[in-house]
């Protein structure tokens, strides 16, 4: 009672009431213009002047299947090979990793576990940051298939330097292995060849029950590689990366594709770009009304997930509206991902995943996540970094 509720479609409710019931949201309103019966609840939460959010979706990620990157067995996130169509995240997601506990405390509830590597890296899965095990922390198994594009160009350059940009001379063979294993994969659809598990599990991106992730981020790799995909009927396209998406933007458009935008913090990626040009894109591309969602995958992608709502922070500061940012956080992303009938808003008859802040949550200094809940269940806030400091605090 009493929220500032972000309702995730960018609409909100400053004196909001919401009510859970068996795991799925009963009831959103405006308090000031219903009357509500405290004896009809077991339990109530005042919270008067705090926010109230749908649970923020991680995209392209490998928190989950991996704990300390410099430790390779504790790395599952890779499999040997270019092509892995068959390979599924989701088995290998642990429900464990101490990271997914500092995570979600920062109102990430969701993740789409991602596996890496190679040309066809494999299948990625939406998981829950709670659960026993992987299976009880399935939210959607096997939502797509993510295919690599091979860069047209690479730079020569140390991190922080600028180095040259140079043609990529394998870019030519790579995309022809991607066109033959296409072509391949068409047929069998197409057949009733006898069963192959590769070619069986790219079925999905041919009759649409999945999408096909396409990392890219050069205008001429996106364009390529949007273009070949239509060549074989891939219904559902997803760009991932998409460093050049404002130069393609009608090609998006036209297409009706959707972008999962490469981490807002991060340095422009020409040398004649302007150096606020990653935190503008977002406002960009809403502008022009393609829908995105936000990511963090790069360096410390799973320790340092924990920042994505203060890189949506950022979009802000440059211009794309609160509710539009939290829009791209919730409701956009789940609508992607294809979840968005029983997530990504606060709306009757979806499930009970949200959570409380006392102060902003796109806001470093201002966030405090108090309240978690994942399908009506409340989840406790206590991970190992909140151990240790009243430990020593004790102490």
């Amino acid at each position: 009672m009493g929220g500032i509720a972000h309702l995730g479609n960018g609409e909100k409710i400053e004196n909001s009431v919401i009510s859970v019931r068996d795991g799925k949201i009963d009831l959103v309103a405006d308090l000031s213009k219903i009357r509500i019966n405290p004896e009809a609840f077991d339990t109530i939460y005042k919270v008067y002047g705090k926010h109230i959010y749908p649970g923020f979706i991680l995209t392209n990620t490998k928190l989950g299947i991996t704990e300390i990157d410099a430790v390779r067995a504790t790395n599952d996130y890779r499999e040997v090979g270019i092509m892995n169509p068959n390979i599924k995240s989701q088995i290998a997601y642990n429900v464990q990793s101490k990271i997914i506990e500092t995570v979600r405390t920062n109102g990430v509830l969701l993740t789409q576990v991602t596996p890496k590597g190679g040309i066809i890296s494999g299948q990625s899965s939406i998981m829950y940051l709670a659960g026993w095990n992987w299976e009880d922390a399935t939210c959607k198994e096997n939502d797509g298939i993510h295919l690599r594009w091979p860069s047209s160009y690479y730079n020569t350059g140390w991190w922080g330097e600028q180095g040259k940009i140079e043609k990529n001379k394998q870019h030519e063979e790579r995309v022809n292995k991607i066109l033959d294993f296409l072509e391949k994969s068409y047929a069998y659809f197409k057949s009733n060849s006898e069963f192959d598990l590769k070619m069986e599990s790219m079925i999905g991106i041919f009759n649409g029950d999945k999408n096909l992730y396409l990392h890219a981020n050069y205008s001429k790799d996106i364009i390529q590689g949007i273009n070949i995909c239509k060549k074989y009927n891939i219904k559902k396209i997803v760009l991932v990366g998409g460093e050049d998406a404002i130069k393609v933007m009608k090609v998006l458009k036209d297409n009706n594709i959707p972008v999962i935008l490469k981490r807002v913090h991060r340095l422009p990626k020409n040398e004649d770009s302007k150096l606020y040009s990653p935190y503008e894109q977002a406002k960009i591309l809403n502008d022009n009304n393609i829908t995105f969602s936000f990511s963090y995958a790069g360096d410390m992608e799973a320790m340092g997930s924990r920042n994505l709502p203060f890189t949506a922070g950022t979009a802000v500061s440059y211009g794309l509206k609160y509710e539009d940012a939290i829009k791209a956080l919730t409701l956009s992303t789940a609508e992607i991902l294809g979840i968005d009938d029983i997530l990504g808003s606060l709306e009757q008859g979806k499930e009970a995943t949200f959570f409380i802040s006392s102060g902003d949550a796109l806001d470093i200094l201002g966030n405090n996540v108090e309240n978690i809940f994942i399908k009506g269940e409340a989840i406790s806030l206590e991970n190992h970094q909140s151990i240790l400091y009243k430990k020593y605090k004790e102490k």
